[in-house]
């Protein structure tokens, strides 16, 4: 595993996480239906540190023109049918990859027992390359992944992701709709395609919603 400012490169230690981020932002940049996968770390208002956290997240999804962010928002199966337009779940994630064609994906924000779970399956059953952000040692289960991601880091990367889109001479969109909806995501918003990821930024921590789904505060304190 890395240690602290590194990371891995398609399975090969690179000792300077910057070039791993690099290549993740031109594989998001590049890649047919780029996704990324937010977990429940990011998902919920657990407290001050996980809204900003992932109003960085949304920082990262600024810079990727046509991107789709679909949640995990638990890890319990979703059975009978999952929706693969509305979620992915740690039990079945090929579906969701299968499901919308996805070639490059970034997970953040879930927990590493999860995640390394997740990511196995999707590199034995599909075309996928997989990238991990993760808080903690980074997976080496991940085609990329970089370690120690808190809220600085992840800003970092969106930085990075900026550099590298312009270097490439990828714009934007004008107003800043660059996040495509799923068939489901649009049903939902009233028939939109597409919308601007800053315009969801949480404003306060709470619990309330978390809670609905079996989760509370102390347990995110011990798994995290």
């Amino acid at each position: 595993m890395p240690d602290p400012g590194q990371g891995l490169y398609y399975g090969l230690l690179e000792t300077n996480e910057d070039v791993v981020i690099e290549e993740m932002a031109r594989k998001m940049l590049t890649s047919p239906n780029a996704t990324i996968f937010p977990g429940p770390l990011v998902l919920w208002a657990w407290n001050d540190h996980a809204v900003e956290k992932a109003k960085a997240v949304l920082e990262i999804a600024a810079q990727i023109p046509e991107v789709m962010i679909i949640p995990m928002p638990d890890y319990r199966p979703k059975y009978p049918k999952i929706d693969p337009e509305e979620v992915i779940n740690p039990n079945h994630p090929n579906l969701t990859i299968w499901g919308n064609k996805i070639e490059a994906c970034i997970f953040i924000g879930v927990h590493c027992h999860y995640a390394n779970l997740t990511l196995k399956m999707i590199r034995a059953g599909t075309n996928c390359c997989t990238m991990a952000i993760c808080a903690e040692q980074g997976h080496e289960d991940a085609m990329l992944t970089i370690r120690d991601s808190d809220t600085l880091k992840l800003r970092k990367v969106a930085q990075i992701f900026k550099k590298v889109r312009e270097e490439m001479g990828i714009k934007l969109p004008e107003g800043g709709e660059n996040v495509r909806f799923t068939g489901t995501q649009s049903k939902v918003h009233g028939g939109k395609t597409h919308t601007n990821p800053l315009t969801f930024m949480p404003s306060a921590a709470g619990a309330g919603s978390a809670s609905a789904f079996g989760h509370t505060a102390e347990q995110m304190k011990r798994e995290g």
